[in-house]
């Protein structure tokens, strides 16, 4: 099977990989294939663990960094921390707006009651916050686009998509929530490009960081 993602660490207990975009994460009905969770058991066959041991996704769009549980220990604490919020999880991004130096979105977020599929920002949804950072600017004709880092606090479902979507400010290449195609690229520019943890047994910390995918280079280089 054609690699789904690079392996970036790896010890009995826990795998941290770099996902290529484009592959979705888990079987979520049968007719799934190609998914990182078949590469993993083709890889790994850690038949005994649900989902291959993936305890947490990125949307089949999305490229970079995920942890990934090798045991049934390391599952279990992995989820708990994930709940905890003390798994730091950063991406990168680029916003079609001009977005000011650092801010913060604190709407909830649910299934949208319009579009089958689709998540929205919503009152009675679950609570969501997303923190990001100026990185830099563009212009090209005559509209602006933020680079930007984002802190996730907490993990929903397309939150970073909806939340930036709902600000007006939609993902470039993020044709679903309303962004735009930018210079080929049709999938949002999103990346997952660190993570932060203690390990789940060792507790040893440790911290990844991942290239932005060759993809959004090449359209930071055009812009």
């Amino acid at each position: 099977m054609e690699d789904k993602a690079k392996i970036v660490y790896q010890d009995e207990e826990v795998l941290v990989v770099d996902k290529k975009a484009g592959v979705v994460c888990t079987k979520e009905d049968r007719r799934s294939v190609g998914t990182l969770e078949d590469w993993l058991l083709e890889e790994f066959r850690n038949n005994n663990l649900p989902r291959q041991g993936i305890v947490h996704r990125l949307d089949k769009g999305t490229s970079g960094l995920l942890v990934i549980a090798r045991t049934a220990e390391a599952r279990k604490r992995l989820m708990e921390m994930f709940k905890a919020r003390k798994i730091v999880k950063k991406y990168v991004a680029l916003v079609e707006g001009d977005l000011p130096m650092e801010g913060e979105v604190a709407m909830p977020i649910g299934r949208s009651r319009y579009v089958f599929g689709r998540f929205a920002a919503r009152e009675d949804g679950k609570v969501a916050r997303t923190c990001f950072t100026l990185l830099k600017k563009y212009y090209l004709g005559g509209k602006a686009y933020s680079l930007v880092e984002i802190d996730l606090k907490t993990g929903r479902t397309h939150q970073i998509r909806v939340h930036f979507s709902y600000l007006k400010w939609p993902l470039s290449g993020d044709l679903v929530y309303g962004g735009k195609e930018l210079m080929g690229l049709k999938r949002p520019f999103l990346h997952s490009k660190s993570l932060s943890f203690k390990h789940p047994v060792s507790k040893k910390m440790l911290s990844f960081e991942s290239e932005l995918a060759s993809d959004l280079k090449e359209v930071l280089g055009k812009l």
